[in-house]
């Protein structure tokens, strides 16, 4: 029955909001199970709890520190990190723009 209201409810928002926030929230969707598949194992990318290595900063964090988009370059160009645990990664330009999307929703 939840999974049910659940559905309705996630059909009718789609519905009622505009076509652009609707692909944004697909966006972000889509940068969460990007997150999850690459980052996960090191960052915390959810709204609670630590990251498996302490020294990863959350990704609820990040836009504390810098604002967000500012990681778009380096997402696409690859990230390089001070130190030697953080693999390099290069995303393609829907990634950038899905990841981006999903850590705007962790503000």
């Amino acid at each position: 029955m939840k999974t049910i209201l659940a559905g309705v409810v996630t059909v009718l928002c789609v519905l009622v909001v505009d076509p652009g926030t609707a692909q944004t929230l697909r966006d972000a969707a889509a940068g969460l199970a990007i997150a999850k598949m690459h980052c996960a194992r090191c960052h915390a990318v959810d709204t609670d709890g630590q990251s498996p290595l302490s020294i990863a900063p959350p990704f609820r964090d990040l836009h504390k520190r810098y604002p967000v988009e500012s990681l778009e370059e380096a997402l696409a160009e690859g990230i390089v990190t001070g130190h030697s645990d953080m693999p390099q990664f290069r995303f393609e330009p829907d990634e950038v723009e899905s990841l981006i999307a999903f850590l705007k929703t962790l503000e």
